[in-house]
This record gives C-alpha cells, structure tokens and sequence, in this order.
C-alpha cells in the first residue's frame, strides 16, 4: 500500500512538473477587442519585482506548515510521553512483524505527506484552468503591443483573435495569456487553510481557547492579503483571485476531512484485540454460574421452574 502511494505521489509530482515548466500544454489562445480598458493596465515589472516575489511565497508556503506541523506533534510527543498515557501511543508495522515507526515520526509524515500531495494537486489544477481559458491579464494589452493600425482597429472596434497580432516579448505575452485562476491566490489558501485546522483539531492543550482561533484567523489573513496583492499590482482580476481562494480552500477542507480525518490517529488494522488473539479459532466462552443453577432448579422441579419464568 506504500510503495502505491508513492506511485501516486511521484504521478502528481511530474504532472505538476510538466504543467509547470514545459510546454507539453499549450495555452489557449483567447482573443479581444481593441483598446478594451479592461486589459490596458500597467505593466509592473516580472513576477520577481512583485511586493511578493514567487520565490518568498513557494519558501513560506512550504517551509511554514513542515515547521509547525514538526514543532506540534514534537511537542505533543514529549507531554504524551512524561504522562501516563505512554503505554498506550500507537505503533505501526511497517515492514512485517520486525520494523516499528515511532507515532511522532508517523503522524509527521503523515500530515506532511497529506499536505505536499494536495499542495501539488492544487498546482494542477490552477495550471489546468489557465491552460485552458487562457484568460488574459489586466496588462495583457500593455505587454501584447498589438499594430492597430495594421489591425484595422481605427475606425471601428473590432475582435481579435490572431496569435500574431502581439508584437511584444513572447514569454511576457504567454505569461498574461494564464490569469484564470490566481495560482498565487490558491496555493497560499490551501497552506493557510490546512495550517489553521491543523492548529484547532490537534492542540488541545489549557489556555489555548484564545490562541487557537487569533494565531489561525492570522494566518487566513496572511493569505488573503497574498491574493489582495495580485488585484493591486494589476496581475490578476477580482475573478481569478476568487477562483483562486475557492480551489485552495476546497482541496484544503477535502484532505483534512476526507484524508486525515481532522487529523486524528489513524486505527491500526493489525493490531488484534488481546480477547480475540488468545486463539484463532471460535471464541470459547465458560459456562456460567447462573447458566448452571437454572438447569439444576429445572431438572428438580420442572413445573415451578416453567411457572417462574
């Protein structure tokens, strides 16, 4: 069963790759009409003069729940482990009856493993829907430098829709042409999302009813501020980021209600209850002395044992 979730994990992993960074997708090419006020914004400089940069945003997205997901369960490790419940912390067979994982680096994995997947499930799918719409974006026309002349766009407005029309630089143009949904949007939702419920079902500690929901409404605002940018900096349009938040927060509550199961201790199915593994056999079970003296009352008086009962 692990060796099929790695297969499944390093599919997602290469598919996220192929959509990321190859061409192997081609965007579609969506058209428009000329001088529309809704694609002539400012052009501000690439992604990396951003305010912020894709390079601090994948960092804090991918380092922030491992540390925080590494620093909790180590800490509730370690209080498990000073009070009386130690005899009772779960194991796992990992490799036959010879090789157990210690729960604190099985829960670990298992967060993390949970999160790492649907971080690159939700690269897919804003991929997708940029590749497909090929929505443009609110600079697009500013970077596209189309001839209007050449276009006939003098005297009447018209729909453009020719891939030759841009004379602007090629990669500036492709990246305008993948605005729907936010991928910025997205990925810093599903983070904070999964972060945050992640806090509220796992620490239970005292004093922590206040903690809980400022440090998780924190983290909610660190991304929605993330998405807000996207809008100031004329990068995406109020819908993309929109799109973007609701396939972030969907993937998100989908893996920590239907995969992690609110990140509870996942049940051992070859751990045998002690009354069922005395023998593989049916269960014998011990007459009882009840069982026992109501034979003998019928056996001597018949008729008053069936009056009573």
């Amino acid at each position: 069963m692990l060796y099929f979730q790695l297969v499944i994990m390093a599919g997602t992993v290469m598919l996220a790759y192929y959509f990321e960074y190859t061409d192997t997708f081609n965007v579609h090419v969506q058209g428009f009409f000329c001088h529309d006020n809704a694609y002539t914004k400012p052009y501000l400089g690439s992604e990396e003069s951003s305010a912020i940069p894709p390079a601090i945003l994948y960092a804090v997205v991918a380092g922030v729940p491992a540390l925080v997901i590494t620093v909790t369960e180590s800490v509730l490790f370690l209080l498990q482990y000073v009070s009386e419940d130690l005899d009772n912390r779960e194991k796992i067979i990992v490799m036959g009856d010879c090789c157990y994982l210690n729960p604190l680096v099985r829960r670990t994995f298992r967060f993390l493993g949970v999160y790492a997947f649907g971080l690159f499930a939700t690269d897919i799918f804003v991929n997708s829907g940029q590749v497909v719409t090929g929505n443009l974006s609110p600079y697009f026309l500013t970077v596209c430098k189309p001839n209007y002349t050449a276009l006939g766009c003098q005297q009447v407005v018209r729909f453009i829709n020719q891939q030759e029309a841009c004379t602007g630089n090629e990669d500036e143009i492709l990246h305008a042409r993948k605005s729907f949904p936010s991928k910025e949007a997205a990925i810093s939702v599903y983070a904070a999302l999964y972060v945050a419920m992640y806090i509220t079902c796992s620490v239970k500690a005292k004093g922590t009813r206040l903690a809980k929901p400022v440090l998780s409404l924190g983290l909610m605002c660190l991304a929605f501020i993330a998405g807000i940018n996207r809008v100031v900096e004329y990068r995406n349009h109020w819908s993309d980021v929109i799109a973007g938040f609701i396939i972030g927060g969907a993937i998100s509550v989908f893996m920590v209600v239907c995969v992690v199961k609110n990140f509870k201790g996942k049940p051992l199915l070859d751990e045998i209850p002690p009354e069922e593994s005395v023998s593989s056999g049916p269960v014998l079970t011990q007459p009882r002395m009840e069982d026992s003296m109501e034979k003998y009352i019928a056996s001597q008086n018949p008729i008053t044992y069936a009056e009573i009962t």
